[in-house]
């Protein structure tokens, strides 16, 4: 060993010993290190113009009129009214077009700095340009992007002109709302040409156990000076405390113009691992330190914990088996479209949460940044997708293979071969140190577009009688694989993109196992598209769990995509071998609902479109969180799927069996106890208690047992008669009760908010739900009302909804027909402390007023 590396040996250990003493200390996460960080990313969001045009000069745009000023993220689609004329269902009767973006802004970049321009995501087909000079273009809305804009900077503090296109001509080229414009974050990064680059850190856990955890972190350095530079490499890993708990420094030479991996190994004692109960998130710290100066500070949040898929034995977390218990999520939000800020996802998610959801499929596109984030700090698994389509197209307004070829309906498939490579990559760099992802999805039902999977599954042939979603494959696997080899096949041959997807993903992260969501599996595990796939996804095929299990014992299994219903998760448990489910959806999103007008979207969702529990979600409440719970739900016999068998003397369905194939939409009940004298009512009861007794108006209508109902749907019959319906029951010595009250004639309507206070930040939003209400303050559930907030304070309002999924009202609006008695404010403050009156009215009932504080002290990430 030669002099110099003895030397270099002994400063680095020189310099540990250094850190350890300085560590007694000040062992926390410094205001040098959050200064640091904070002047290397700066928000970008604020003071953007925004113009809706078509004119393709960049120049000559800029000196047009009609800019309106604003900040990003922004949608411009949401703003616009449902049109069922010039609008599609598939994209939620919403309009595209072209829009424009500027900014002018000053930056003090010095020789020695870079500056990133970076973007979270846009939608779509964006151009930009700076100072006249194009910086590039990007097609995929849902990938995000960055330049090095440092050569086209303007020096002296002189303006710089950004300006953004976005066509968005195309507003039929998803099978879901997609948005349009710069939707999400925006950021400035500003470094020293000695740098960690963007998405430059990847952090794993080689080892894990209850005394150590071993981390690995693999860090990129460029080098943009053209001499060769000498420096430190030192990372700090703070715990949830923000307390030193491992460190690591070493000397590093890296040549003029020139990139360099490096690979550091840290040990972290009494590690607290992450997890959906306990999401303990760790902070990296890494700096650059040359001639005693911090030139670079990047910081990486990362979580510590193991996983894995078993073949026969499921899916464990931290060694411990458990059930995914999961929803997909479009990345839309109701009024806010798909510009949504984390206030509106944070209380989605809560909902979520609370009925026991432990996990995430972000269908069918890469979600945000921000919503990984809040994920990896609420404890949500996720399973992260990247596309909806490859070679070729699905059809839009219909689903499956493409069969229209107009303009306004090309979509990301134009782009998919010269782009997908960057795309995945990108999302992946970008993501991949969150805890909260499990898997990568590399497709979504892409059989449907290679006509060779349907004509070999044997499901779709002419002498066929069965029902492809309930049935086993009416051919052998051998039959299958014989016809798919045989047929022709395409220009590009799926099995062969999706190894190519597949290497490129292990390329960047061998710690997670590639999935995709497979519509055809019997025929894609003989076809070799399972071969590129550690975990195979079933999209409603929970019929045929047992056949892959059997013919494919080597695949772990699970549901990717499923029903909103009992008889999915009763699969599920009576299976150790499928890991757990994605039940589609999680929440309603708007789109995917061609000619269906007005029905502006999918409504099998948990929650509606304002994020208002539905029906369903109690249903899976019961069974996916072992807290007691109890709902009623009310439907007039005449209207009810179950009727009153006198023989047998109990409710019974009107169609035998039918529990066991319900689909997408929950069936038709009400959440009151308001009908006509006469009225039958069938009283339904969803709860995970092992006995519920009924009462009207205190006099009770009989006990019953949960292991009385195979479809877990308690069930009375009732005459109607005003008054108070109660259910009641016990569960591990606590009574749990529910009531439903004949509600009077609405007199006013009441305001309530769990957001009292929120942040000064320009960020943060409050939810302010309206209902009616009679006379004893019971909520009005069947008569509607126009009402009319105003505000009064420094805050704007986002838009309103009353969560129907026919409501086609504007969103960005101040005044709403309810839908239940009920309708949903959202408003968003500034920067500037202050407090909030938020009024509503509406003809004939009494006015009301809530506050909301806009604090500068408010804790909100």
């Amino acid at each position: 060993m030669n002099n110099k590396k003895l030397k270099n040996i002994a400063i680095s250990k020189l310099y540990a010993f250094i850190l350890i003493l300085s560590f007694l200390g000040n062992s926390s996460y410094s205001q040098e290190h959050r200064k640091m960080v904070a002047e290397r990313e700066i928000d970008f969001n604020q003071d953007w113009q925004f113009s809706l045009r078509e004119i393709s000069d960049s120049s000559r745009t800029h000196h047009e009129a009609n800019w309106k000023k604003l900040q990003l993220p922004h949608d411009w689609s949401v703003e616009a009214s449902f049109d069922s004329i010039n609008g599609e269902g598939a994209t939620g009767y919403l309009p595209g077009g072209i829009g424009w973006y500027k900014k002018e802004f000053k930056t003090k970049v010095t020789k020695d700095e870079k500056t990133y321009l970076y973007f979270d995501g846009v939608y779509n087909n964006a151009e930009i340009w700076l100072n006249g000079n194009k910086l590039g273009f990007h097609p995929y809305g849902y990938s995000p992007f960055y330049f090095d804009i440092t050569a086209y900077l303007k020096k002296d503090s002189i303006n710089n002109l950004l300006m953004l296109k976005v066509d968005r001509t195309r507003y039929v080229d998803s099978r879901w709302y997609t948005g349009s414009g710069i939707y999400r974050d925006v950021k400035l990064i500003t470094t020293d040409k000695l740098h960690i680059p963007v998405w430059g850190t990847f952090f794993t856990t080689s080892k894990i156990s209850e005394k150590e955890a071993t981390i690995n972190a693999e860090i990129s350095l460029i080098n943009d000076h053209s001499e060769n530079m000498d420096f430190q490499l030192i990372t700090e890993i703070y715990n949830p405390q923000d307390k030193i708990v491992a460190s690591i420094s070493e000397n590093i030479s890296l040549k003029g113009n020139s990139e360099k991996p490096i690979v550091q190994e840290l040990k972290v004692d009494d590690p607290l691992l992450w997890d959906i109960n306990t999401p303990n998130m760790y902070t990296a710290i890494t700096t650059i330190k040359s001639n005693d100066k911090n030139i670079d500070h990047y910081k990486t949040s990362f979580g510590i914990r193991s996983f894995r898929f078993d073949k026969d034995n499921g899916f464990f977390l931290n060694g411990k088996s458990m059930k995914i218990k999961g929803v997909n999520l479009h990345h839309d939000a109701g009024l806010v479209g798909a510009a949504v800020p984390r206030g509106v996802w944070k209380r989605r998610l809560l909902k979520l949460k609370e009925a026991g959801v432990n996990a995430i499929r972000t269908a069918h596109n890469p979600a945000s940044e921000d919503f990984l984030d809040l994920c990896d700090e609420m404890g949500f698994l996720i399973q992260e997708e990247f596309f909806d389509e490859w070679g070729f197209s699905k059809d839009k307004r219909l689903n499956q293979q493409e069969r229209h070829s107009d303009y306004i309906s090309r979509g990301y498939t134009e782009h998919f071969q010269k782009w997908a490579e960057k795309d995945l990559k990108n999302t992946m760099l970008r993501d991949r140190n969150h805890p909260s992802i499990i898997q990568w999805s590399i497709g979504n039902e892409i059989e449907w577009t290679y006509p060779r999977y349907s004509h070999s599954s044997g499901f779709f042939n002419m002498d066929w009688q069965g029902n492809y979603f309930w049935e086993q494959p009416p051919i052998s696997p051998e039959e299958i694989k014989k016809l798919y080899n045989e047929s022709p096949e395409n220009e590009y041959v799926l099995a062969e993109t999706a190894k190519k997807l597949s290497n490129w993903t292990k390329e960047m992260d061998t710690t997670r196992p590639v999935t995709a969501n497979l519509i055809l599996p019997s025929v894609s595990h003989v076809s070799g598209y399972t071969d590129a796939l550690d975990v195979v996804g079933y999209s409603y095929r929970r019929v045929m769990y047992d056949y892959g299990h059997k013919n494919y014992p080597d695949k772990p299994i699970m549901g990717t995509e499923n029903l909103v219903q009992w008889h999915e998760w009763k699969a599920v448990m009576e299976r150790p071998f499928i890991a757990g489910t994605f039940l589609w959806t999680g929440i309603d999103y708007m789109g995917e609902s061609n000619a269906q007008w007005p029905r502006k979207g999918t409504t099998s969702g948990m929650l509606d479109f304002a994020g208002f529990k539905k029906p369903s979600y109690h249903m899976i409440k019961t069974l996916w969180n072992d807290e007691p719970h109890i709902y009623i739900a009310t439907q007039k016999a005449e209207k009810s799927i179950f009727r009153y068998d006198k023989n047998k003397g109990d409710v019974v369905e009107k169609e035998p069996g039918a529990w066991k194939q319900a689909l997408w939409t929950w069936h038709d009940v009400n959440e009151h106890w308001n009908y006509s004298a006469n009225d039958t009512v069938i009283v339904e009861i969803y709860s995970n208690l092992e006995e519920v007794e009924l009462f009207l108006n205190d006099k009770s209508l009989g006990s019953k047992k949960l292991d009385q109902f195979d479809d877990r749907i308690y069930k009375w019959v009732v005459p109607f008669t005003d008054g108070t319906l109660i259910a009641k029951g016990t569960k591990n010595g606590k009574i749990v009760s529910i009531q439903r009250t004949t509600a009077g004639p609405p007199v006013a309507i009441e305001l309530s908010t769990k957001n009292n206070s929120i942040a000064a930040n320009s960020r943060d939003v409050a939810h302010i739900v309206a209902q009616l209400i009679d006379d004893s303050g019971n909520p009005v559930k069947t008569q509607e009302k126009k009402i009319e907030f105003t505000i009064e304070g420094e805050a704007k309002i986002l838009g309103v909804d009353n969560g129907a999924g026919d409501n086609v009202q504007d969103y960005q609006s101040n005044s709403i027909i309810t839908d239940q008695g009920r309708a949903l404010l959202i408003i968003q403050g500034t920067n500037q402390p202050s407090t909030i009156k938020v009024n509503v009215k509406a003809p004939g009932l009494k006015k009301e007023t809530t506050s909301i504080k806009i604090s500068s002290t408010h804790n909100q990430k």
